[in-house]
């Protein structure tokens, strides 16, 4: 026996049996837990027992229930069923679920005290292999698309990934366009159970409404004009996966509904059909948008955001992750290399320093592209200041003032001029900015995004 005492819950709707048993495994050196019905089963997994055994036929939730629910909380816990011969083909139905083991009734001691050892060994084994592979997942991923910086704001998102990587919680991820939402997607993947299975993603704002359902959730032959043949939804295609929503702000409200329904009853009805399919995928959703603020507009469903927001990850900005500028360019320029069998390029001072200098409002992959075009331009090994963009290396700040006499400007103008002179006064601190403005952060991200949209 493991110097570590077994934990088993023993399930039976009879106390005598229950009483029983309890003796039996306490003297064989087992810590036991006991619930006299299947719903008071289901309450004490939340005790994490290391094996489970209980009695098939109960009243209302039954052992096969018992199994269910076990191996959705709790899949590396071993499930031994107690069963009469009159529900012994149950029970080979049950172990065909993943069920562990059965045993007959009546059956001695020496019997149920093996099949107990056996499946707490097998139990304790299946953790520990899966422990070691996902620790071989997270170094794996460490080094094939793990998402690089070093200040604290990202730190911390990183950290919360990784944390959440191994649930099943849905993840809504939070950003500007450009900050790396779908590598980070792609990590929490990476570090997931559902790592050998797919990752499928879709930009729900580059889709018309009728197209985006069509690829989200399928249609069938006929459903409309150009539907030739049936299609298999991503819901369905990235079955045992995860799917990655991005841009899910962008979606009108009767796709919303529809994906409510998707996270409510995981099932999706495909364009033009009648009957449910059963889906079983992972979502992490990514916006640009302030959802909160959306809410209130009445732009997006409460609901939906609740069912989304369940984990909220927030990726800052380049310009509020200076530090990592020459990581993120190292790397990239060590990648460009790789793909091009050369030499890997350096970054002059002049050039280090104007990376450094910029604003970069495309963020991460604005610096990527920046890069790239720069090692295409240089026949050398040093890239110079002058072959970056020139948005890069010719920025100019907007004055607030001009000696030139003007006419009146709108509002607005004086307004996004003023904002702007804030964040460049607080090093593009979001937050430390609206502080000095007297907002709230939210107010200011929805602010910029309308100056954006106006440009």
């Amino acid at each position: 026996m493991n110097k570590t005492k077994p934990r088993v819950l023993i399930v039976d709707d009879e106390e005598s049996i229950v009483d029983t048993l309890k003796v039996l495994l306490k003297r064989e050196g087992f810590s036991v837990i006991t619930a006299l019905s299947g719903g008071e089963a289901i309450e004490k997994l939340a005790e994490n027992p290391d094996v489970v055994l209980t009695d098939i036929r109960m009243p209302k939730v039954t052992g096969i229930d018992v199994l269910a629910e076990t191996r959705s909380r709790h899949p590396d816990v071993p499930v031994v069923l107690m069963t009469a011969q009159a529900s012994l083909q149950s029970a080979i139905q049950a172990v065909n679920q993943g069920a562990f083991y059965y045993v007959q009734k009546p059956f001695t001691n020496d019997e149920l005290l093996a099949i107990l050892r056996k499946a707490f060994d097998f139990g304790r084994v299946t953790l520990e292999n899966r422990t070691l592979k996902r620790e071989i997942r997270r170094r794996d991923a460490s080094r094939m698309s793990s998402p690089i910086g070093k200040c604290r704001s990202f730190l911390e998102a990183l950290k919360t990934a990784e944390t959440v990587a191994p649930t099943e919680s849905t993840v809504l991820i939070q950003g500007e366009s450009g900050t790396g939402k779908e590598v980070l997607a792609r990590y929490i993947h990476q570090l997931s159970e559902r790592a050998d299975s797919s990752f499928l993603s879709i930009n729900c704002g580059a889709l018309t409404e009728s197209l985006l359902e069509s690829e989200l959730f399928g249609h069938v032959k006929g459903s409309f004009t150009g539907a030739v043949r049936d299609k298999q939804g991503l819901f369905v295609a990235a079955g045992g996966g995860t799917l990655f929503l991005d841009e899910v702000g962008e979606m009108v409200p009767a796709t919303q509904v529809r994906l409510l329904n998707v996270l409510q009853q995981h099932e999706v009805i495909p364009v033009g059909a009648t009957e449910p399919v059963q889906v079983e995928v992972r979502i992490i959703a990514a916006t640009n948008a302030d959802l909160e603020e959306e809410i209130r507009r009445g732009n997006f469903r409460s609901d939906l955001f609740y069912r989304l927001n369940v984990i909220a990850i927030h990726l800052p900005p380049l310009r509020e992750r200076r530090d990592d500028i020459p990581l993120l360019a190292e790397n990239f320029l060590e990648r460009f290399a790789r793909a091009r069998d050369t030499e890997r390029k350096r970054l002059s001072e002049d050039a280090l320093a104007a990376l450094m200098e910029y604003e970069w409002p495309g963020n991460v992959r604005e610096l990527e592209n920046a890069l790239e075009r720069a090692v295409a331009m240089t026949p050398s090994e040093i890239i110079d200041r002058s072959v970056l963009p020139k948005r890069v290396i010719e920025r100019q700040p907007v004055p607030l003032v001009s000696a030139q006499q003007a006419g009146n400007p709108p509002l607005e103008v004086i307004e996004q001029a003023y904002i702007e002179w804030v964040l460049r006064a607080e090093g593009g601190n979001k937050t430390r900015a609206a502080e000095v403005l007297g907002i709230d952060p939210s107010t200011l991200y929805r602010k910029l995004a309308r100056f954006e949209t106006n440009e």
